[in-house]
């Protein structure tokens, strides 16, 4: 009963600060947020007299949307200014999509007056389509004078208003020719080389990782990376990775011995008083403790290793003018380690995340060519994050 009575409590508490919420925000003049409360706690039991408030909160808020949005209408249309044809079209999608909201709802009971909910529904769709259409209009039209210059941000800003173009009436005219000519012509292309002033022979594979753009996952649509020339294209700028210096290691193998002493458990036994006499639990059982014992281990340690230092630099360049923009330093390692072990004595001497080294032996050492494509995929991972960093146009 007071798990009941508990219950029924904590539910009339989320119901009245729900209802305190919505006439938050519809004293605000959230009105769409006040419906959209109000529709979710109608969606289940509308018809209990705990959801009368939000019925007529919906009510009220709905018919305060509705009466703001026609004010909104009427002001724009009388303005007559094209740029503001996207607020009528978006503002006739909203009246309608409210009501749809609501429909599903409808009849909405209200109790006390003994009738329903009042929702004054109207027909948009001669307007929408009309709205629509102007907007589609205005958009191409606009696109089409911006792309008359030679200016990139021009088209840039063709490009979004052509692909809004497309997702409010899709296949308008030549929409998507468009689209793709103001994307080609609004993008910088940028030319990528590499170049080797070290006195070792560069991995072709490696060359080939940091020049393919298509594994670096770059977030940028404005900017699209060749790595060798193309017909028909007019490069902007271009991207020199330098190649300083490289210095590779002697292979090496480091041997150490050393002597392990730990304490172990190796079964039970009894437990012995002072006494000697042999020490019983309640029940009158014999008491088992661990057995600990000291093990010694000697343990002969070897240890391969080899290093590669990668130095380079990254140069911005303008293409057009050969003037230099930007110049970034870039390092990069990669470590070459082996380490495994034999032992003399007791293997559980060493400590336990040792052991491991016990099951290892000697492997051969990569290739000097093998540990320099090895730094490079740590350079690759450098050099995005140039790129993503630092743009070519601020």
């Amino acid at each position: 009963m007071k798990k009941n009575i508990l219950l029924l409590c904590l539910f009339i508490l989320i119901s009245s600060c729900g209802v305190k919420q919505t006439k938050t925000l519809l004293g605000s003049g959230n009105y769409d947020e006040a419906i959209n409360i109000s529709l979710s706690s109608l969606r289940s039991n509308k018809d209990k007299k705990s959801k009368q408030d939000y019925i007529y909160l919906l009510e009220e808020a709905f018919a305060k949307a509705k009466e703001r949005d026609l004010n909104t209408l009427n002001l724009l249309s009388k303005e007559a200014n094209p740029s503001q044809l996207e607020k009528i079209y978006t503002t006739y999608i909203q009246l309608n999509d409210r009501q749809e909201k609501i429909k599903p709802l409808l009849p909405l009971r209200l109790i006390k007056e003994g009738r329903n909910a009042i929702f004054p529904f109207d027909d948009y769709n001669d307007s929408i389509i009309n709205s629509k259409s102007a907007l589609s209009n205005y958009l191409y039209k606009n696109s089409k004078a911006l792309m008359a210059s030679s200016n990139k941000m021009n088209y840039r800003k063709a490009f979004d208003d052509l692909t809004y173009l497309n997702q409010i009436n899709p296949n308008y005219k030549d929409v998507l020719q468009l689209l793709d000519e103001s994307k080609f012509k609004g993008s910088d292309f940028v030319i990528v080389y590499t170049k080797n002033e070290t006195n070792m022979i560069i991995p072709v594979r490696l060359q080939n990782d940091l020049l393919d753009f298509n594994t670096y996952g770059l977030n940028d649509k404005w900017t699209v990376y060749h790595s060798t020339k193309e017909r028909g294209i007019d490069y902007d700028y271009s991207m020199l990775i330098n190649f300083r210096q490289i210095y590779i290691s002697p292979e090496q193998i480091k041997e150490k011995e050393f002597v392990k002493d730990r304490q172990i458990k190796d079964g039970k036994k009894k437990l012995i008083d002072a006494n000697g006499k042999e020490v019983l639990d309640e029940k009158g059982k014999v008491v088992l403790v661990d057995n600990l014992r000291n093990v010694t281990a000697r343990i002969f340690e070897s240890r391969q290793f080899k290093s590669c230092q990668i130095t380079a630099k990254v140069d911005y360049i303008n293409f057009k003018t050969n003037q230099l923009m930007q110049t970034f330093p870039i390092s990069s390692e990669f470590i070459f380690e082996n380490i495994y072990a034999t032992f003399k004595g007791d293997r559980r001497a060493s400590d336990d995340n040792y052991t491991s080294y016990f099951d290892k032996k000697v492997v051969p050492f990569p290739s000097n060519e093998q540990m320099v494509y090895d730094t490079g995929e740590d350079l690759k991972a450098k050099l995005k994050d140039i790129i993503n960093r630092n743009k070519f146009r601020n």
